[in-house]
């Protein structure tokens, strides 16, 4: 019953904190200075005209009404720019955004837990570099990477190029730079987080008690610090998934990677609102969600996860 009661109330949380994502969403999209009828015209034709058909003359709570009526229905709308249904813009484009979100936890998890043990085990010498590298912004990363790996070595594509009809594994080396972008400071920013959680295990009174029982250490760490990381480890994977998914916008953009955040950006700047508004909340679906269900196992409220220690 406990249990039950502790899923029915992070649930509810989760449904809170999204109803008030598309409230904000929508303020925010209402603000775009983009006209998209005098970007749909060109700037020709009775653009008045165009703005009513779009419906873009009503009040502000008469369109949040509809268009959150429209989402409860399954229907994002249409493009204001195109004309084309939303969903079908969407699916041809987050095929390509999953799979760099894909790749880049596989870059990112195995750093995380690397960086995360000697980040608990030696804290003065491993969390230092770690917070210098997730303090470094993701277009300076990028640049680097493009410098290195694409200018001096010549060993991927500086733009990662892939045609919106194609499909991202017909060039797998695209992947590779836009990944580690994302991935990196992810990690270290991970591994900062479960560095607490380790070196908390480490001190726990039981380990203690093997370590003086003369138990060897690769049994001390197996059998009783690894298994109390389960918790902690999930609940920071869950964030850096999240976080990667919601980051994915800027590395997109930055090597002009045909997935979501691509879409996003030229939406923003034609003001496509029902394009923004659907990715926007598409993206804070995906990090509730996967917040939520890191949390459940361990039974604790989302976004009890904090810098240096993971409780």
């Amino acid at each position: 019953m406990p249990v039950l009661l502790g899923t029915a109330r992070a649930l509810g949380r989760a449904a809170l904190v999204l109803t008030a994502v598309s409230v904000l969403v929508f303020l925010a999209t209402a603000a775009l200075p983009a006209d998209p009828a005098r970007a749909r015209t060109g700037g020709r034709g009775d653009v008045t005209a165009l703005r009513a058909e779009l419906g873009l003359d009503r009040p502000p709570w008469t369109r949040f009404a509809g268009w959150a009526g429209d989402l409860l229905r399954g229907d994002p709308g249409v493009s204001l720019v195109s004309g084309r249904p939303v969903t079908d813009l969407l699916a041809a484009r987050l095929p390509a955004t999953l799979a760099l979100v894909a790749t880049a936890a596989l870059v990112a998890l195995p750093l995380l837990l690397a960086g995360g043990w000697a980040a608990g085990r030696r804290p003065r010498t491993a969390a230092p570099p770690l917070v210098a590298v997730a303090a470094v912004p993701q277009v300076v990363v990028a640049t680097g990477l493009v410098a290195v790996f694409a200018g001096v070595l010549g060993w991927f594509p500086a733009v990662s190029f892939v045609p919106v009809s194609g499909s991202v594994w017909d060039r797998p080396e695209a992947l590779v730079l836009p990944a580690l972008a994302l991935g990196v400071p992810a990690a270290a920013f991970g591994a900062g987080l479960l560095g607490g959680a380790v070196a908390d295990a480490l001190a726990l009174p039981h380990v203690r008690a093997a370590r003086v029982r003369g138990l060897p250490e690769p049994v001390v760490l197996l059998r009783h610090v690894v298994p109390g990381l389960a918790a902690p480890l999930l609940r920071v994977a869950g964030l850096v998934v999240a976080g990667m998914t919601a980051s994915s916008a800027l590395v997109e953009t930055v090597f002009g990677y045909a997935g979501l955040g691509e879409l996003l950006v030229g939406a923003v700047s034609t003001g496509d609102v029902p394009v923004v508004q659907a990715i926007a909340l598409l993206s804070a679906v995906v990090v509730v969600v996967t917040s939520t269900a890191a949390d459940l196992p361990a039974g604790t409220p989302p976004g009890s996860t904090r810098s240096g220690s993971t409780r």
